[in-house]
């Protein structure tokens, strides 16, 4: 059985039960012109994920893993959008607004594609989700228990916002996660780094931390 080199300790993973999370690497959050930048974030900064993201993909889908992306956004109609989540900000920088990349965070839209370099495979699922964590008002639990998943190994955006509440998610409903700390980013590096130390803290409270070349090469193993 292969190691994952991690903190707060090594944690082996049995390959056929284990799943790779990407979360929400979506043009709405990543490029210029969506709604990250809108609210007045360095997107750049979240560019660091992707080629780390990309070889931890690649890697996955060579050893066969199940793979899953989700999306965070909305309903056309909105009408699974809270009013207190559609309020916040501008208006001209709310949910729903028009963008760039079309309607800010709306299902459908530009963008609330998956970036070009993570597209997903036919046949790999695609969550959409309306809230933070990925398994509220989804089926992603019920995905991975068919599937007879106990391990995730967790990428995406942001650390401490999309990421951590996911991890916190399947903490609570025993999956064991493996954030792999390059393969997310923030728009407040340290946010980032205080989101992956909260995640190992007190002997991996939420879960394990590692780099994306431990993790290909316990695949690879």
């Amino acid at each position: 059985m292969p190691t994952i080199e991690a903190e707060p300790q090594p944690l082996d993973v049995d390959l056929a039960s284990t799943a790779l999370l990407i979360i929400d690497m979506q043009r709405d959050f990543i490029e210029p012109g969506g709604f990250g930048e809108t609210l007045g974030n360095d997107v750049s900064l979240l560019k660091a994920a992707i080629g780390p993201c990309k070889a931890t993909l690649d890697a996955a889908r060579g050893a066969g893993m199940l793979v899953v992306h989700t999306r965070e956004g909305h309903r056309p109609d909105m009408a699974d959008a809270p009013k207190a989540k559609v309020e916040r900000g501008e208006p001209s920088a709310r949910i729903g607004a028009p963008g760039p990349m079309g309607r800010i965070l709306i299902r459908g839209e530009a963008g609330h594609d998956i970036i070009a370099e993570l597209s997903p495979l036919a046949g790999e699922p695609v969550i959409d989700k309306p809230g933070k964590g990925a398994f509220y008002q989804t089926d992603l639990e019920l995905m991975l228990k068919n599937r007879g998943i106990d391990t995730l190994l967790v990428c995406g955006v942001t650390t401490e916002v999309c990421v951590n509440t996911t991890v916190r998610e399947a903490n609570d409903r025993g999956y064991r996660c493996v954030v792999l700390a390059d393969c997310c980013a923030s728009y407040f590096p340290d946010f980032h780094e205080y989101g992956l130390k909260m995640i190992k803290a007190q002997g991996g409270i939420f879960g394990w931390v590692a780099q994306s070349d431990a993790a290909i090469a316990a695949m690879a193993g």
